[in-house]
C-alpha cells in the first residue's frame, strides 16, 4: 500500500492540541512531519494523567502520543536572532508550515504568509487559531473550552433549561478542529499542485464550531429567532430522547416520528399507547410529553441496557448506549473497524486512537512513537546543511536545543 502523503514535508510550529493533531494526521498520512518546539518542549507534554504502568516499565504520555506519534522533534527558540534564521531555513525546505500562532507573533517571528511565501513560494501556510487571522478578537487566545464549545454556543445548546453548563471533556473541539485543518491542508495542496503558487490556509476554533452548530444555526441566520430549549421530559419526539434503564445505565434513542412508534410500543411491552388517545399523533404524543415520559421512563426500569438493547436490535430500532470512555476502549465494533492501532513506545507496543481517515489501498496508520523532546534536532539541521560545529554553537548559544538522543 502507498501512504498517500509520502514525500511531503511538513514543518510543524504549534503547541497544546488542534495543531499538533493536525500535524499527527499528516504524519499517519505518510508526510515527513518535523515538530518544532520551543527549548523547554510542548506544553501538553507530561499534562495529562498517565496511565498506570507496572513498577519499573517507562511512563507512558499516552495523551501526547496520539497527536505527536511518528514526527521528528527539533528544539527551536524562535524569540533567538539565530534560531529565528534557522527556523525560515527549516521552513524553506517544506511543503506545509502549520502553526497557531497568533497573527502578531507570525510577524515577530518572521514566520507570517507574507515573509515565508517569499523565501518559499510554493509554500502551504496553514494558522490555526481561535477566532481568525482577522477581526477584532484575531489577536485574542482562545481554547476548544472556551472558543469551540463557549464562544461557539454548543456549551449552551447542550445545556438543559435551569442547568449548569455542562463541563466539555479535553480537545473535543480541538481534534475536531484539526480535522478541518488537514481538510484545508490537503486542498491547499492540490492547489499548488495545480497553479504553483503558495497558498495560506486560515482554520478556527469558531469556524469549526460555527460548522457543527449549522443545523441549528443556519434557520437562526435567516429569522433571527434561537431554537426553543427543552427538558426530556418536553421534547418534541419521544423517540428522540434518553432513558434510565433497569441497572442505572442510560439508553439513547433517535427514531424519527412517526415510522417507528408502533414498533417501539411494542418493543417496550406497552402495546396499549397505541390505543390511548393522548398518544393517538405525534402532535398528541408532544402536547401531553410529560405524561408520556413517564410512562416510558417506567418501562425502561424494568429491564438492563444488555437486554433492552436485544430487544430493539431483534425489532430493528435505532438505539446506542451512553457508553463509558473505558467501554468505548473496549468495544468489539471499534475493535473490528482498526480504531485503536498500536504505536511502538520505550514500554512496548501501546494502544492509540487511529485517525478517522479511511482510504482503500492507502497506508494510513501510525509511523512511530512521539519522540523525545529535541530528539531529532542534529539531525535535522545537518539535512540543512548545517555542520557539527555549528550545531553545537547554535546550542550552546541558546538558539536550539539538543536531547542525549541527538547530541
Amino acid at each position: 500500500m502507498v501512504a498517500p502523503l509520502a514525500g511531503i514535508r511538513v514543518v510543524e510550529a504549534s503547541n497544546w492540541i488542534a495543531g499538533p493533531g493536525a500535524a499527527a494526521i499528516l504524519a499517519d498520512m505518510g508526510a515527513d512531519v518535523v515538530k518544532v518546539e520551543p527549548l523547554t518542549g510542548d506544553v501538553v507534554r507530561g499534562l495529562m494523567r498517565p496511565p498506570r504502568v507496572p513498577d519499573g516499565t517507562p511512563s507512558i504520555d499516552a495523551s501526547f502520543t496520539v497527536d505527536n506519534r511518528g514526527k521528528q522533534s527539533v528544539a527551536i527558540a524562535l524569540d533567538h536572532e539565530d534560531g529565528a534564521a534557522v527556523m525560515r531555513r527549516l521552513v524553506a525546505s517544506a511543503d506545509v508550515f502549520l502553526c497557531n500562532l497568533l497573527p502578531q507573533r507570525q510577524v515577530r517571528f518572521g514566520l507570517d504568509p507574507e515573509t515565508l511565501h517569499e523565501e518559499n513560494s510554493k509554500l502551504v501556510h496553514a494558522t490555526i487559531t481561535g477566532y481568525g487571522m482577522k477581526g477584532p478578537d484575531a489577536e485574542r487566545p482562545g481554547f476548544d473550552v472556551t472558543t469551540f464549545f463557549g464562544r461557539g454556543a454548543i456549551t449552551d445548546a447542550m445545556t438543559d433549561p435551569g442547568s449548569p453548563a455542562p463541563a466539555p471533556r479535553p480537545a473535543q473541539g480541538d481534534h475536531t478542529t484539526s480535522l478541518a485543518l488537514v481538510a484545508s491542508i490537503l486542498g491547499a495542496l492540490r492547489l499548488v499542485d495545480t497553479t504553483g503558487e503558495g497558498q495560506t490556509v486560515d482554520v478556527s476554533l469558531l469556524a469549526t464550531a460555527a460548522w457543527t452548530m449549522a443545523s441549528d444555526l443556519s434557520p437562526v441566520l435567516v429569522d433571527g429567532r434561537p431554537p426553543t430549549k427543552r427538558d426530556r421530559r418536553h421534547l418534541i419526539s419521544a423517540l428522540a430522547n434518553r432513558f434510565r434503564c433497569g441497572d442505572d445505565r442510560w439508553i439513547i434513542l433517535n427514531m424519527p416520528e412517526p415510522r417507528w412508534w408502533p414498533g417501539f410500543c411494542e418493543a417496550i411491552g406497552r402495546p396499549e399507547l397505541l390505543e390511548d388517545p393522548r398518544f393517538a399523533t405525534p402532535r398528541d404524543r408532544f402536547e401531553n410529553m410529560p405524561e408520556l415520559t413517564d410512562l416510558i421512563d417506567e418501562a425502561f426500569a424494568s429491564k438492563p441496557i444488555a437486554e433492552w438493547g436485544q430487544i430493539f436490535d431483534d425489532a430493528g430500532l435505532i438505539w446506542g448506549p451512553a457508553s463509558t470512555i473505558a467501554e468505548l476502549a473496549s468495544d468489539p465494533q471499534a475493535e473490528a473497524v482498526g480504531l485503536f492501532p498500536e504505536v511502538e513506545h520505550a514500554a512496548g507496543p501501546i494502544r492509540t486512537v487511529a485517525v478517522p481517515i479511511g482510504i482503500s489501498g492507502a497506508d494510513i496508520g501510525p509511523r512511530g512513537p512521539a519522540p523525545v523532546l529535541a530528539e531529532h534536532t542534529a539531525d535535522v539541521l545537518a539535512g540543512l546543511g548545517y555542520g557539527t560545529d555549528e550545531i553545537e554553537a547554535l546550542a550552546t548559544s541558546g538558539a536550539i536545543g539538543l536531547s542525549d538522543a541527538s547530541a
